[in-house]
């Protein structure tokens, strides 16, 4: 059993290696907090969630949630996880976090990692995180890139801890950080 967070920038290879960490033939729990894909609505999402869907072996099971502590709770098997990043989207959408004052949703959310973070050690089972590392850039003119990347280094923070090894991934290369 492992629990790994796999992290890095856009496009460096995450999904792909987190992926090929877990077995083609174990049922593995995809789950994902993305959007749905509507190509109606944005193509070039769809077109994103359509190449992960379709390099996945048949025996994963994909879950859309934004409950991701009961859905590895849930989870008999390997779950993988992609992404944190989004998922902190997700919920302060879905709270209208992004213009309301911290302590309306700051509760909210630390309730929500401290959830995921149980979760994760709780499970028998292989557990892998992709999330987005956002610690290198420049700190945003704009508050919603602040709080975005304040709240993401948190709880990459807070997952990184509760994981065996963490992973960080440069131009498609791994580099394992203990």
């Amino acid at each position: 059993m492992a629990h790994v967070l796999v992290t890095g920038g856009v496009r460096s290879g995450k999904s792909r290696y987190a992926e090929s960490l877990l077995s083609v033939e174990d049922p593995v729990s995809y789950l994902t907090p993305g959007y749905p894909a509507e190509p109606g609505v944005d193509a070039e999402w769809a077109a994103r969630v359509a190449a992960h869907r379709l390099r996945r072996p048949t025996a994963w099971r994909t879950v859309e949630t934004l409950a991701l502590a009961d859905a590895v709770a849930q989870s008999s098997g390997p779950v993988l996880i992609d992404c944190l990043g989004t998922w902190l989207t997700r919920l302060f959408d879905s709270w209208q976090a992004w213009d309301a004052e911290e302590p309306e949703w700051s509760q909210r959310l630390a309730m929500e990692a401290s959830s995921l973070v149980s979760a994760i050690k709780e499970h028998h089972g292989d557990v892998v995180v992709v999330t987005n590392e956002v610690g290198w850039g420049v700190v945003s003119e704009f508050r919603s890139g602040r709080m975005f990347a304040d709240n993401l280094g948190r709880l990459n923070q807070q997952v990184a801890a509760a994981c065996d090894h963490v992973v960080l991934m440069v131009a498609g290369r791994p580099l394992d950080l203990g």
